[in-house]
């Protein structure tokens, strides 16, 4: 499952990279399980690279991001608690 749905649980796996270049906080899923979003966390990495991102830190983590993409250069951030 790599869809948002109404009826995915409170707190799903999710796939959360931060970059340095652009400063940037990308959140995939959600994911059914925690292997599921390891297996897709390689993918995602490796289409930030190409697109020119650097310094990438992947994490998967159980969360329910409000925003899937922050751009820390255009706008503030608000910092949320999981």
């Amino acid at each position: 499952m790599n869809s948002f749905q109404s009826n995915q649980p409170e707190f799903a796996w999710w796939v959360e990279i931060n970059t340095a270049v652009p400063r940037c906080t990308y959140y995939f899923g959600p994911f059914d399980s925690e292997k599921e979003a390891q297996l897709s966390r390689t993918g995602y990495v490796e289409d930030l690279y190409q697109e020119e991102a650097r310094d990438i830190v992947a994490l998967v983590k159980q969360c329910r991001p409000d925003v899937l993409t922050i751009v820390q250069d255009e706008v503030q951030v608000e910092i949320f608690s999981f």
